[in-house]
């Protein structure tokens, strides 16, 4: 075969495709998503640094690439797997193939292989290392860099995503808020300046007497990669700020909350990771599609009597979201912000708004 790769697991399955991107080899924890479209947005999203994403969606590639849809500056995902990438690509935007954005970053990826099996793998044994390579055929030796590879567990990866330095993403609006940078994606930013908010993003390491400094309306968590409790830095400033000002937390943000609230979180078998994940509001019992991009999850019964439980994940009953009895604050395990995705839960933004506003005027 032309262009070979192999994508081989730590517990030894082996998948032989054809090489799709960059050449070379990569290595991360190899998990599925099950959205149809959206693949430049999961791409660029910082929260799969330390992934190797499969699409279970046959094809990919046939709208290209475009300037506007980006999540962050460049592609974060380790690799990409897919079963075919379409041979042309058709849509007014499009500036480049699927490949040639692999390429361009860098990004080793597989396509050919069968991806339902992949993923009925992973579903059974649960996400595992692994390793996508076109140089190396030694099926023994790629076994062994896929054990010995880091993985996400116990690993800081919000570091590697986090800015720098503090910068503007809109100054126009009545409430600002400060938004703790742990791999933020481009449309909450969006959605913050879309509903009214001066936005302000800070490194994940900002401490939260820097954060008061700035006298902020709001703090927004964000989301981000890896393992919450490899990043107890975060949690500690946001323990501190718990009821100073009004805070919404999403996705790894959500988490950190949790734990800074006392709670712990696990280790989910194969994680959430596409746009169709039902989840019930139990407040309205009302049903909403969201978009998930998780492997970590607040443990329900590590909560103290004070958290409220609010969503509800239909799929496997774990916890989507929490708000706070007394205090000014609430979050979810979901991305209300979508990108790609349903919108069903952008009301979310509204809420926190409106929490802003409230604690303004009080």
């Amino acid at each position: 075969m032309k262009n070979k790769a192999l994508l081989v697991l730590e517990d030894g399955k082996l998948f032989k495709g054809e090489s799709l991107g960059a050449k070379g080899e990569t290595a991360g924890e190899v998990v599925f998503n099950t959205s149809m479209t959206g693949y430049q947005e999961i791409l660029t999203d910082p929260s799969y640094k330390g992934q190797i994403v499969t699409m279970t969606y046959p094809l990919m590639g046939n709208y290209g690439v475009n300037p506007e849809d980006f999540e962050s500056s460049r592609i974060w995902a380790e690799g990409f797997i897919v079963r075919e990438d379409s041979k042309i690509f058709s849509n007014w935007r499009a500036k480049e193939s699927l490949g040639e954005f692999l390429r361009e970053y860098g990004i080793v990826g597989i396509q050919g292989i069968d991806t339902r099996a992949l993923t009925r793998h992973i579903r059974l044994q649960g996400a595992m290392k692994g390793v996508i390579s076109t140089i190396d055929d030694d099926l023994d030796s790629l076994i062994e860099k896929a054990k010995t590879c880091p993985g996400v567990i116990g690993k800081d990866l919000v570091k590697e995503v986090s800015c720098k330095k503090d910068y503007w993403w809109g100054k126009e609006g009545e409430l600002e808020v400060a938004v703790l940078d742990c791999g933020v994606k481009y449309n909450i930013l969006r959605e913050l300046s879309f509903n009214g908010c001066k936005v302000r993003v800070v490194p994940a390491k900002t401490s939260a007497e820097e954060i008061l400094k700035l006298k902020p309306d709001g703090l927004l968590l964000s989301n981000g990669p890896g393992d919450p409790s490899a990043v107890p830095y975060v949690a500690k400033t946001v323990k501190a700020l718990l009821d100073k000002l009004p805070i919404f937390g999403i996705c790894l943000g959500h988490q950190i909350l949790g734990i800074a609230l006392g709670g712990k979180t696990y280790k989910l078998k194969f994680g959430h990771h596409g746009a169709n994940h039902p989840v019930k509001d139990l407040n309205t019992g009302k049903i909403a599609i969201t978009v998930q991009n998780h492997g970590f999850c607040l443990d329900i019964d590590s909560l103290p009597s004070e958290v409220e439980l609010t969503h509800i994940n239909l799929y496997d009953q774990t916890l989507e979201g929490i708000e706070h009895k007394y205090l000014p604050l609430f979050s979810v395990q979901f991305h209300p912000e979508a990108s790609p995705g349903p919108h069903d839960v952008k009301y979310l933004f509204k809420k926190f708004v409106k929490l802003m506003q409230d604690f303004k005027r009080n």
